[in-house]
């Protein structure tokens, strides 16, 4: 018979226990471990979706930041050649008002015949040369005369539309 077998000092089967429990004891940290890692795994997985859904959300605000980006250049063409039309015509208008300033102010001249030298309106005796402002109740009064005889002398004479130059017959007092 076996001689190890029968001894009872021997510390193999005890350090094999010991061995045994140390074993189960560091399984069981690591399981905790694993679980805990597992555990933060899931939580960073969490804030990577998040971060992805933020992500996506950045996509679409910088999309619709460019789209009206380019909305805001087009209006704003827009907006300068809309001013630069109204400016031209400003500009034409300017040019006509300046026009008939310097008819206003030059002197009205009577249609003159060719080779005729050209000269102020001069009344004649019995006429009156028809001024800014001129009506034919102004015209009639200033000349001491009823406005209906002062028609009836001047009977193709359009009394609304008067123009500066034009000569009236006065009638006879």
């Amino acid at each position: 018979m076996d001689t190890i077998s029968r001894e009872n000092t021997s510390y193999l089967p005890v350090a094999g226990v010991i061995v045994g429990v140390l074993a189960l004891v560091l399984a069981a940290i690591a399981l905790a471990k694993v679980s805990s890692t597992s555990k933060t795994v899931t939580a960073h997985g969490e804030q990577l979706a998040r971060l992805d859904t933020l992500e996506s959300e950045v996509r679409t605000a910088t999309s619709s930041s460019e789209k009206a980006s380019t909305a805001v250049n087009a209006l704003q063409r827009s907006t300068q050649d809309a001013f630069n039309a109204v400016s031209l015509e400003l500009g034409n208008v300017k040019g006509e008002i300046t026009k008939l300033q310097e008819a206003a102010k030059a002197p009205a001249r009577a249609a003159v015949a060719p080779g005729v030298k050209a000269g102020p309106a001069v009344a004649g005796p019995n006429e009156y040369v028809v001024k800014s402002g001129d009506s034919g109740a102004k015209i009639a009064r200033t000349n001491n005369v009823s406005l209906a005889d002062l028609m009836a002398v001047n009977p193709g004479v359009n009394w609304t539309k008067l123009k500066v130059g034009d000569k009236v017959k006065l009638p006879k007092r």
